[in-house]
């Protein structure tokens, strides 16, 4: 594989920082994320009008820019560095595919150039709390996730009209509450014949009461949604594999998530290795201690390390060229999200604890990227389980298997523009932060 950027990619993620770092400070992040929508709608024009970001990855058949996984990944990595507070993820990664997927071609034809011109909102409505397990993230997707046969969950019945008609709840969907378009999933088929399908509910559906839930990070919003009777409209038909579809999504979708993180990470070490070479104690600065210097050398190299995997993961998703879900992702998306999770964990916490008092209180930044990384974990992870089911799909445990198949050689960490000298002259002491690592 090649790991250096293209041109074409290296424009992206520059001329998104210049929008992002103009639009998106601390304040501008805070006061979007409490607004009723959830996010700046004027961001969100631009995003689209000047950058094509919603369309980023839909084919240029349908209005999109056609590009792969790894320039999406590139963009939501910006995105991540600032927690701007955007509906790309719940509809350019986990809506949008699943219509590009599984959609009958007047489907796509009504509602792909919509998202991509950025004029409809989209997400996933899955029944429960079980995001990460309906994506296949952390087990099997094909048991019962999505409510029993009988009761529980979302259920669908076909009307005598032809029609079909939900009932149920879903929590914690993704910008739930202000998506134009929302994909459901829900059982169909009563007790004998359950199986899993997607509808699409739209936004003036009669019978559909929204709800925008506390979030611990307000970055991410997140809603309830309760269907009583509510028309909605089959996505494809009812002979598609939902199960297989989601797991595809949710390979693409770790990937993506794990660029996130790799940003909000690299973010919040810039911002502590710039307190530290400020903040003076005994006559110094913070920073030019060797305890101080060693806890951040250990964080560059965890970021490092999860940006070399979530760039490996988002090539192996473009390598198929087919789309999203290539054979490379469901290997790496998992894997490279699990590493990315534990980087921003450990990024935000030493950067709550280096930043002292500062650091624990609601005006500053810190505690945003430390809900970030806690609930991106409790979203698509656990961590543990992230592991557990990349091992499980790779029979990394099974008699007679592969190890190596799952052990993908990463490419080198790309090299990173951050200065981490903390102490402009050390003298003759211990070597300087940058030289450590």
């Amino acid at each position: 594989m090649d790991a250096a950027f293209s041109a074409e990619q290296g424009e992206i993620r520059r001329t998104l920082r210049e929008v992002i770092t103009k639009r998106c400070g601390p304040d501008e992040v805070k006061a979007a994320a409490r607004t009723p929508a959830g996010h700046d709608a004027g961001l969100w024009t631009a995003l689209a009008d000047q950058l094509g970001l919603p369309g980023l990855a839909i084919p240029e058949a349908y209005g999109g820019v056609g590009c792969t996984t790894a320039e999406l990944a590139l963009g939501c990595e910006e995105l991540g560095r600032a927690l701007a507070p955007t509906p790309l993820f719940a509809t350019a990664v986990l809506a949008a595919p699943l219509v590009l997927a599984l959609g009958t071609e007047g489907q796509r034809a009504e509602l792909l150039p919509r998202i991509a011109a950025g004029e409809l909102t989209a997400a996933l409505a899955v029944p429960g709390t079980g995001l990460a397990t309906a994506l296949g993230l952390v087990g099997d997707n094909r048991g019962d996730w999505a409510g029993g046969g009988r009761a529980g969950g979302v259920q669908a019945r076909r009307a005598a009209e032809g029609a079909w008609r939900l009932y149920g709840q879903a929590e914690q969907v993704i910008d739930g509450h202000s998506a134009g378009l929302l994909v459901v999933a829900a059982h169909a088929g009563g007790f004998a014949r359950s199986r899993t399908l997607l509808f699409l509910v739209r936004e003036d559906a009669r019978g559909m009461t929204r709800a925008r839930q506390t979030a611990l990070d307000e970055t991410r919003t997140q809603a309830r949604v309760e269907l009583r009777d509510v028309e909605a409209e089959l996505l494809g038909g009812d002979d598609v594999d939902v199960p297989a579809a989601l797991a595809a999504v949710g390979d693409v979708a770790a990937t993506v998530v794990a660029a996130e993180a790799v940003g909000a990470a690299d973010r919040a070490l810039e911002s502590t290795v710039a307190y530290v070479r400020q903040r003076e104690q005994f006559g110094r600065a913070i920073g030019s201690f060797q305890a101080v210097k060693h806890r951040l050398a250990d964080v560059y190299v965890q970021v490092q390390a999860a940006r070399s995997a979530a760039y490996y993961a988002a090539w192996a998703a473009g390598a198929e060229a087919a789309g999203f879900g290539g054979q490379g992702a469901e290997r790496a998306g998992g894997l490279a999200l699990a590493q990315a999770l534990d980087a921003v964990r450990t990024a935000a916490s030493e950067g709550v604890q280096l930043h002292g008092g500062i650091g624990f209180t609601w005006e500053h930044e810190a505690h945003l990227y430390f809900k970030r990384a806690s609930s991106d974990e409790l979203l698509f992870g656990p961590v543990h389980r992230l592991r557990a089911r990349a091992a499980e799909r790779a029979d990394l445990f099974a008699e007679g298997g592969d190890a190596d198949a799952s052990d993908p050689v990463s490419p080198d960490p790309v090299p990173s523009d951050l200065d981490l000298d903390l102490d402009p002259d050390p003298g003759p002491g211990p070597a300087s932060l940058g030289k450590a690592v």
